[in-house]
């Protein structure tokens, strides 16, 4: 046998070798972390389908944000909980809204905390529905002017970057006129560019209380079959105006990831959602798998995919993994 031919353990041989041969990596500075702030005050609720996550008021959020901060975690994402819901979402554009006097507290208690808003209406509709119902169905066009509202009140509340999930067509043109023309030009979209209509969000549905009272949202967000329909949303979006686009969900969608990642240069970001963070957690609590392997793992996949910026309720515990390593 000729000894020259490719040998690929000569470089897999000790921890030395492979961290030098190591073609991915990640780092804390890679991690957003979503946050659920309720209406209230005194409110630590632990979401039952996602151990660990909470729906806490301000002061208890506020609390967990200089944890975050902390860890060296760059941003955190909010969602809101309002006191009262209606058909139109009200509470998602009031100067006092719930998410408003959030970040009007991060930023006045954690300074140098990047804050991200969620920009939709299913959590403050009293239908569930991400936008105006017309005929049984969301009316995109009608819709588009509140979410152009939404998002103005956060930026005015002092959010650093609004992110927009709500999958009407044209939100991001409407949001970055909206904000160009009220002098905050250079605050950045970020585009849930690519949302799939998934069973992977059950337990986000407990965690903001926003389950469609009917129907279903197939209508606006993306058929999971679709895979070239995922390069026209993003295309889209970017003509439009987005700064960073988004791939939700994270682990049934890494073609997509790729996809977008070999063909467009702009910031990618993933979100690992609630379905796919809340299976990680019952097995480990079974002893099925092991926790930190498998959720560093997963987030090395993520980049691997192409990622720049990974969203995730794991954030905490990769950051405390990786500190420690």
């Amino acid at each position: 046998m000729r000894e020259s031919y490719f040998r690929a353990r000569r470089i897999r041989g000790n921890e030395t070798m492979r961290r030098m041969v190591r073609e991915t990596s990640l780092s804390v500075d890679d991690l957003v972390y979503p946050l659920f702030s309720a209406f209230g005050s005194g409110i630590m609720k632990e979401i039952s389908s996602m151990p660990g996550i909470y729906q806490q008021s301000i002061e208890h959020l506020v609390e967990e944000c200089r944890e975050v901060q902390g860890l060296g975690i760059p941003a955190v994402l909010l969602f809101g909980i309002p006191e009262s819901k209606d058909g139109v979402g009200s509470d998602a554009y009031s100067d006092s809204g719930i998410i408003q006097e959030t970040i009007r507290a991060i930023k006045r208690e954690v300074p140098g905390l990047t804050v991200i808003t969620d920009v939709c209406l299913c959590e403050y509709t009293d239908h569930g529905h991400c936008g105006v119902i017309e005929d049984g169905d969301v009316d995109n066009d009608a819709t588009l002017e509140l979410l152009a509202k939404e998002a103005l009140s956060h930026v005015r509340a002092g959010a650093d970057m609004v992110a927009p999930s709500d999958m009407m067509d044209g939100r991001v043109a409407a949001i970055r006129e909206a904000l160009d023309n009220s002098g905050f030009s250079s605050v950045p979209v970020m585009s849930y560019a690519v949302k799939y209509a998934s069973g992977y969000y059950g337990p986000f549905r407990e965690a903001a209380e926003s389950t469609p009272q009917f129907g279903d949202r197939r209508s606006y967000q993306m058929d999971p079959a679709n895979r070239r329909e995922a390069l026209r949303e993003a295309s889209a979006d970017i003509d439009e105006g987005a700064d960073i686009i988004m791939v939700k969900p994270g682990l049934p969608y890494l073609d997509i990831l790729r996809d977008l990642r070999n063909s467009c240069n702009l910031p990618l970001a993933v979100y690992n959602v609630s379905g796919e963070y809340s299976m990680v957690k019952a097995a480990a609590a079974n002893g099925w798998i092991d926790e930190e392997r498998v959720v560093l793992e997963t987030m090395l996949g993520f980049k691997r995919a192409g990622a720049d910026i990974i969203i995730t309720y794991h954030a905490k515990d990769v950051a405390r993994w990786l500190g420690r390593n």
